[in-house]
């Protein structure tokens, strides 16, 4: 029991939460810099890699197993919608697609 002159200790534990590991994939090499630059100021995410070949993003995926990727559409070798096809067979990753084509046809394939 704790009295008129006693002082209650409270005890406060701090929650440390695992950054976001980020994969990047773009054949924009200026965006990837970019991003990398925003990413580096935010401890709430990390840049686990980047690529700029769907083929080699698949790979890596499976090898880094990150929690993001950031997926341009239009890539070499292989398309994003068709990586990310073959992404979800190896990694449980939230995938978000990015692209600068605004055809709706293109939206409608995902």
């Amino acid at each position: 029991m704790i009295g008129a002159d006693s002082t209650a200790v409270r005890e406060t534990t701090s929650v440390s939460v695992a950054p976001v590991r980020v994969l990047v994939v773009d054949d924009y090499a200026p965006w990837r810099h970019s991003v990398r630059e925003m990413l580096r100021r935010h401890g709430e995410l990390r840049l686990v890699g980047e690529v700029a070949d769907a083929l080699e993003a698949v790979q890596m995926a499976e090898e880094l197993k990150p929690d993001l990727i950031l997926l341009d559409i239009g890539l070499p070798h292989l398309n994003g919608i068709e990586a990310a096809k073959q992404m979800r067979q190896v990694v449980t990753a939230t995938i978000l697609f990015l692209t600068l084509n605004s055809d709706a046809d293109v939206a409608r394939r995902l």
